[in-house]
């Protein structure tokens, strides 16, 4: 059995109810107190934004509070072992994130095991990257750009952050699909390298929309190329970077996690929450506002796109060598 057919075995199965507790009681009972939803990133990121918003979606449908847990540090490997170690009885659940399948590939050992210990409930929205430019910088498409670095290999300086963040990862991909030679610049923080973005002293940078959105509206950036597959309904004149370079998507995503062996009517009654919430219009306004689109499915489904982006990024984070800091 192929490696990417087990893992989705594994992330399917994660839901199986506990089998001396009669099924019928958890859906009819569940929430009965108060439940908890583990973040692995600091109050106010996105993250956290998006969890409080689905957060109170689910305490005003389901009579319950849900309330935020923060929990950042490590990648937010601190945040998934804490649930991994808790009860599967669906009181405790984690905001999971594309950092989690990340962090499979660029740790090389972690006390636990994402596939087979968090059950997928629910997607919950993907966010698009943008490609960017200094404006002085004399390129206006990705491709001109494909072309100008590979006349000056070396001569580029691009801006990165930390190992597991999207800005590096990013442009990994983009280096081994393009094969060109970019000077990575290291930052230890997004802001310090937007304002050497804007400043000059960079070219070039990957970045999430809702942090570049403002500097492209002032036009203090210039954006060559969208990461989603799709053009964005935001910036429509704006064109994908998979227009250039056939096959290209990155995009950070988002959704909800239960311990392994959560029973499937938890599991399932929440799927059917958190869809209805972002079938919501006001949800959905509040998601769009974040520069977030909504990714609505079953476990399944999320368990299979899951998946998929394990075995992806697998291959970006290994061909390039790259480990956790």
């Amino acid at each position: 059995m192929k490696l990417h057919r087990r893992r989705f075995l594994h992330l399917a199965a994660g839901s199986v109810s506990l089998p001396s507790v009669p099924r019928a009681a958890w859906s009819q009972t569940y929430p009965a107190r108060p439940v908890r939803l583990v973040v692995g990133f600091p109050a106010g990121s996105s993250p956290d934004i998006v969890a409080r918003i689905i957060g109170q979606w689910l305490s005003e449908r389901l009579g319950q509070q849900f309330f935020i847990d923060n929990r950042p540090g490590a990648g937010s490997n601190l945040a998934t072992e804490a649930v991994v170690r808790a009860a599967p009885d669906g009181y405790t659940l984690l905001e999971a994130t594309s950092t989690n399948v990340w962090n499979m590939s660029l740790y090389e050992k972690l006390n636990f095991d994402f596939v087979r210990d968090i059950a997928p409930v629910a997607s919950i929205n993907l966010t698009s990257g943008v490609m960017e430019v200094n404006p002085s910088f004399p390129v206006n498409t990705v491709s001109e750009f494909i072309v100008y670095a590979r006349a000056n290999p070396g001569t580029i300086n691009i801006g990165t952050t930390d190992t597991g963040g999207s800005p590096k990862l990013f442009a990994e991909l983009f280096k081994m699909m393009t094969g060109v030679k970019l000077v990575e610049v290291p930052y230890r923080t997004t802001t310090g390298a937007i304002t050497d973005l804007i400043g000059g002293r960079l070219q070039v940078m990957f970045n999430t929309m809702i942090v570049s959105i403002e500097n492209i509206r002032a036009g203090r950036t210039r954006p060559l190329g969208v990461t989603t597959a799709m053009r964005l309904e935001m910036l429509p004149d704006i064109p994908t970077v998979a227009e250039s370079v056939g096959g290209y998507e990155a995009v950070p995503w988002l959704g909800i996690g239960a311990p392994r062996n959560t029973p499937a009517e938890i599991v399932d009654k929440l799927n059917k929450e958190i869809n209805a919430g972002l079938a919501d219009p006001r949800v959905n306004a509040r998601l769009a506002g974040l520069g977030a689109m909504v990714f609505a499915g079953s476990p399944v489904d999320f368990a299979r796109f899951i998946t998929k982006e394990i075995e992806k990024w697998d291959k970006v984070i290994r061909g390039a060598n790259l480990k956790a800091e």
